[in-house]
């Protein structure tokens, strides 16, 4: 009750004026050069070391307060509560695939395990980042990346992350050295500069040993030129915050921030990086982070870069910053008044312990032509824009029931301890699912609006809790609504969904469809300012039940994960998006026969996922 009362006491202060936050000055330096070249693919089916350490931890998007791992546990929990939301869903199946151009199947847990000779982690969920431009599609996951032609060709990868940023392997199964822990990619292409830009957070280690030195910083990597398949020049941004590396002291528990899910937004000066500050070796969070850098600069391959650094968590900030989403630009178009404005959303319910909400927040970073000569000269700004209600999902969902070998093979006696080494155990059929929270996903930037989406509890024919997908178009203006719905399906759930958009505003939703009848699969629903979400088209229809490791203890532990965010990215009049799907399918047999737990190049021994990209045309 005290949170909801201070965030209506500062929506009120907002109807009046706007408050500028506190910032801190920073300068970026140049680390080094890099080329994305296809690292080899193999290595053991299975090693006594999957996961990494440090990312076996508790989750952003749960409400789930276990120690989810051993030492370091990152706690990055936030929710509160989940509401039971009485929201049916309403929407309609397309019984055709309207405007889909095609598709192609993107990263896989194959690709992402096997990738650079197998030193690699089994790391789920893998997350999107998706940009395309200048004929090129690019894909980055957890903890790889490739770029396609648009025919959907791959030219390069899968090239694992390490190698890409210039860093030793996650973990040199010959030496048992670890390099960094890399995680949360997430890709841009700026059609005003014809350069693309990928951003990563990097967890440095203590010398070659598993434990986490505390440091912690986000690589920028910019290419040279208009083809991602060239020379790339990398940054890296501190954003540890404890006085350390030129970084400002937010006072974080156990002395060290953590620069969690960063993503990526852009105006006409300046890149745009938005984090969720948690302490690192404790609990606690501290706000989301906003840093404006130069984009000149950065194009430019400068030595080094101005960065302004807003903190989101200061106390003279009264709206709630949780994942402070940065617009994307479609085709070039940005706002130029107030010196240049880059606009941000974010949202609200899970700081209730009901789980619900009515507000979203606009933030506004002014004057950013300033970046390069007056830094110091940039403003944030926050107001508060009524919307329909929404809701924090319930936390796992149903999927259609079908052969999911590593399930099958921890059921079977004597399966898992002789082929996996680990104990038998017994779970439902199929496992549930875990669903995004109420947090903002991507932002848009198109024909003078600011386009949104985030996941909400929706209400199921049957009566159960399920996730839709509530979206915004509004007037950053006048803070004026265009569009505003939820979208749902009521026999499925629609979760992570992300919208892009033409420079005319036309746009696209895309998701994962999951439910009782249907396997994961990638799903898509055009967007209009006035006429809201169309119909739920399926992309490309899952084969099969997800069947990872998250969820199970001894490997993984916490929630079943499915994804943190999806993509979609606006090229021309083209929407391009990448979704988590199920490609593969096999049964407990063809799981075990050799090459063990691959069944023929489709999966890795601890999970299954993949992604699709598919290219909409408006």
């Amino acid at each position: 009750m005290k949170i909801r009362l201070l965030i209506a006491v500062a929506a009120m202060a907002f109807a009046t004026c706007a408050l500028s936050a506190p910032q801190t000055t920073l300068t970026l330096h140049k680390a080094r050069t890099t080329v994305p070249v296809t690292t080899p693919v193999g290595g053991a089916p299975l090693t006594s070391l999957e996961q990494d350490p440090a990312m076996t931890a508790g989750d952003a998007d749960s409400g789930d307060q276990e120690d989810l791992g051993p030492p370091p546990v990152v706690n990055r929990t936030i929710a509160r509560g989940h509401a039971g939301s009485q929201r049916m869903g309403q929407a309609k199946r397309a019984k055709s695939h309207p405007n889909l151009l095609g598709g192609f199947d993107g990263l896989n847990f194959y690709d992402q395990r096997y990738a650079n000779g197998g030193n690699q982690f089994s790391v789920e969920p893998p997350d999107q980042g998706l940009c395309a431009g200048n004929g090129f599609v690019m894909e980055s996951v957890n903890d790889v990346l490739a770029i396609y032609d648009t025919a959907g060709n791959r030219l390069v990868g899968p090239v694992d992350l390490n190698t890409f940023y210039g860093y030793t392997a996650a973990i040199n199964r010959t030496t048992g050295a670890y390099g960094p822990s890399i995680t949360d990619p997430s890709c841009y292409y700026d059609a005003a500069t014809k350069r693309w830009f990928q951003v990563v957070l990097t967890l440095d280690r203590v010398g070659t040993s598993s434990t986490l030195a505390g440091t912690n910083h986000l690589d920028i990597a910019v290419s040279q030129t208009a083809d991602p398949t060239g020379a790339w020049t990398v940054y890296s941004l501190p954003v540890q915050n404890n006085g350390s590396d030129g970084t400002p002291d937010h006072g974080c528990a156990g002395g060290f921030c953590l620069g969690d899910y960063p993503h990526i937004g852009a105006d006409a000066n300046a890149i745009f990086l938005t984090t969720n500050e948690f302490a690192l070796f404790g609990s606690g969070f501290y706000g989301a982070q906003i840093y404006a850098i130069s984009k000149r600069a950065l194009v430019n391959a400068s030595a080094t870069v101005n960065v302004v650094q807003f903190n989101g968590g200061d106390p003279n900030v009264p709206a709630p910053a949780f994942t402070v989403w940065p617009a994307i630009s479609s085709g070039g178009q940005f706002v130029t008044t107030n010196g240049g404005t880059e606009y941000l959303l974010s949202s609200d319910a899970v700081f209730y312990d009901s789980g619900t909400s009515n507000t979203i927040w606009l933030w506004s970073v002014t004057h950013t032509q300033s970046i390069d000569t007056t830094p110091a000269a940039l403003a944030l700004n926050v107001a508060p824009v009524t919307v329909q209600d929404y809701a924090v999902p319930s936390s796992l969902v149903q999927q259609k029931p079908g052969s999911a070998p590593l399930r099958d093979c921890f059921a079977l006696t004597g399966c898992a301890p002789t082929y996996l080494g680990y104990p038998n155990i017994v779970y439902p059929t199929p496992r549930p699912m875990a669903v995004n929270d109420s947090r903002m996903q991507q932002v848009s930037y198109a024909n003078g609006k600011l386009w949104g989406t985030l996941d909400t509890d929706v209400l199921l024919a049957d009566g159960s809790h399920g996730s839709g997908i509530n979206y915004f178009v509004i007037n950053p203006g006048s803070r004026g609504v265009f569009a505003n719905g939820t979208l749902a399906l009521p026999d499925a759930n629609l979760t992570y969904g992300a919208a892009a958009v033409t420079q005319s505003g036309r746009g696209v939703i895309a998701f994962t469809v999951v439910g009782p009848n249907d396997y994961p699969s990638a799903g898509y629903a055009s967007l209009d300012a006035k006429a809201g979400a169309g119909d739920v088209t399926i992309a490309a229809a899952g084969a099969g039940p997800w069947d990872g490791f998250t969820g199970i203890p001894y490997l993984g532990g916490g929630r079943p994960r499915w994804g943190d965010y999806g993509a979609a990215a606006a090229d021309g009049n083209t929407i391009w998006t990448a979704s988590e799907y199920i490609a593969q399918t096999c049964t407990l047999s063809e799981y075990l026969t050799p090459p063990l737990f691959q069944c023929g190049g489709t999966r890795g021994a601890l999970s299954n996922w993949a992604t699709r990209i598919s290219a909409i045309g408006l």
